[in-house]
């Protein structure tokens, strides 16, 4: 079963999503919280698997709730769902950890896709938000200090791994990174791992960003 933590500050939404994610018989619905600031409790008292997180809530928002999340050893991954998606707050979300990022008007049945993707470790994006991510990290608007940063945190891989973080940062699967690279798919996992050790990393979806910060036109 994914265990999942809903929290969002309009039971209503909570309810409607209940009832979504309630009728999957491989999910189940372990608490409710209607602001940010409860999150670390409900976490530590029912070890949900996935956080189903909203952005605007009264008190801690769901940024900054993320942010203090991800920050902690062993935390459960972060699926975003919102109606508001700028993309700061994209950015912001996918730095801090999270491994997903929705529109709230996005098909039930994609949603409840998008929690067993996340909660099995993949990064899930709506294609509204992929098509900003992807103008935003291109159009030159993110340089000097982060790109200088990410190329430095970038050097400290050993030279198979910067490959793979390349890869990554290309959408690449852990499969086709095997046959580019001509690796076994265990030894693309591993690198993947010591890729997301080393440089202080949540998940995949960082990397990218990494890679897409260091080659930050201009900056190269």
């Amino acid at each position: 079963m994914i265990r999942v933590l809903l929290v969002d500050d309009d039971a209503i939404v909570r309810a409607g999503l209940r009832l979504m994610l309630g009728g999957a018989p491989d999910i189940e619905i372990v608490a409710e919280a209607a602001d940010g600031a409860e999150v670390p409790a409900l976490v530590t008292a029912y070890g949900p698997d996935l956080v189903l997180m909203d952005i605007r809530m009264p008190g801690v928002d769901g940024l900054a709730a993320t942010e203090r999340l991800r920050a902690l050893p062993g935390a459960p991954e972060v699926l975003v769902l919102t109606t508001f998606h700028t993309d700061a707050h994209v950015l912001r979300a996918l730095r801090a950890g999270a491994a997903g990022f929705l529109l709230k008007d996005t098909p039930p049945r994609d949603i409840v896709t998008a929690v067993r993707t996340v909660s099995a470790g993949d990064p899930v994006l709506s294609p509204a938000v992929t098509r900003r991510l992807i103008e935003q990290v291109t159009d030159g608007s993110e340089q000097g200090d982060r790109a200088a940063a990410a190329r430095a945190r970038l050097a400290l891989l050993a030279e198979r791994e910067r490959e793979v973080a390349l890869a990554v940062g290309r959408g690449r699967s852990n499969a086709e990174i095997a046959r580019e690279l001509h690796l076994a798919l265990p030894t693309v996992k591993t690198h993947v791992s010591r890729i997301l050790t080393r440089l202080d990393l949540n998940n995949r979806v960082q990397i990218a960003l990494l890679v897409h910060d260091a080659s930050a036109p201009g900056n190269r």
